[in-house]
């Protein structure tokens, strides 16, 4: 997002709890150290949005899980200081980066808009944490302070230089080696039908939302949707069919033990999210995706299998020994 949005020609002031070494920042930012989960989180905050003309609200944290209090603090009681201070900055545009995770259990054989339900999927604790955020922003909207409120909801945002990350979020360290090779087999349900899409074609969403100064809630997802037998291909192995169930009680004992970092909720969120008609983001903004799903996927599929990353802390390459 911050490399698109300095392509465009903005100025772009970055607010992170670990900010990027000066070598690495891209020229055309400034930097801000701030955990928006602190208590004195919305003056430093407003100090940063002062003169803003939008401000754009990524900040996020997935681990570690088991610590649901850690979590609530900076994705809850974060985006709560975040528009806290947008509010008092007198910001006139305020994007607020939500998810597929917004939704409640939808169908896989067709695409739902964004008027589909987002009460999340509730054995969820991503997907909760995101409904209470996005209420969050409902509840600043009515108050009318911030003349622009917006919702992107993308599907799960990928791409190589994230692949790393992804590795220390979601997999156990003893398999991150494996992923280097083809897998021999995959078993997955019937229902893991799901989309992802590349952070490129999210930040082009994101830009064209801000020219255009257009509010309400977008889907940022391409087609064609994958299937258990598209997500198996892409790691070079064959799907074998397994009951959902199944793999939601692996996960919570794997989960329980701490073999490995994913709870059963996002076992839950794959089988139960809906898949994203993005016709509004198409229509009103001109959003024409550059990587279809299969191309977004194969894209952080090679990076997984490089260890690939970025620059900055959570980007950086994952190093394994074998």
């Amino acid at each position: 997002m911050v490399r698109a949005a300095v392509g465009s020609g903005a100025d772009v002031v970055g607010v992170a709890r670990r900010i990027p070494p000066e070598r690495s920042a891209p020229t055309g930012t400034r930097w801000v150290r701030c955990d928006v989960g602190a208590r004195n989180a919305d003056a430093v905050l407003r100090t940063a949005m002062e003169g803003a003309d939008a401000v754009v609200h990524l900040a996020w944290a997935i681990q570690p899980s088991h610590d649901r209090r850690r979590l609530i603090r900076t994705n809850v009681l974060g985006t709560k200081a975040v528009l806290a201070a947008a509010e008092q900055a007198g910001v006139p545009h305020f994007v607020h980066a939500s998810s597929i995770g917004v939704y409640s259990v939808g169908p896989k054989d067709r695409m739902v808009g964004e008027d589909w339900p987002t009460e999340g999927i509730r054995t969820s604790h991503y997907s909760r944490d995101k409904v209470a955020a996005e209420r969050l922003v409902d509840a600043a909207e009515r108050r009318g302070v911030l003349p622009v409120v917006t919702r992107i909801r993308p599907a799960l945002v990928v791409q190589r230089k994230a692949a790393s990350e992804l590795l220390r979020y979601f997999a156990p360290a003893l398999a991150r080696p494996l992923v280097r090779a083809p897998l021999p087999v995959l078993p997955l349900p019937g229902r893991a039908v799901t989309q992802v899409v590349h952070a490129d074609d999210v930040a082009d969403g994101v830009l064209r939302i801000l020219t255009v100064r257009a509010g309400g809630a977008f889907n940022l997802a391409p087609e064609p949707p994958l299937r258990p037998e598209d997500l198996a291909a892409a790691f070079g192995a064959r799907r074998i069919p397994l009951p959902g169930a199944v793999l939601r009680a692996g996960a919570a004992l794997t989960w329980t033990t701490r073999l490995q970092p994913v709870d059963a909720g996002w076992v839950d969120m794959l089988l139960g999210h809906p898949l994203l008609d993005s016709t509004r983001a198409r229509d009103e903004l001109g959003w024409t995706p550059r990587y279809r799903t299969t191309e977004a996927l194969a894209d952080v599929v090679a990076g997984l299998r490089a260890h690939a990353g970025g620059r900055g802390p959570l980007l950086r390459p994952l190093r394994v020994f074998v």
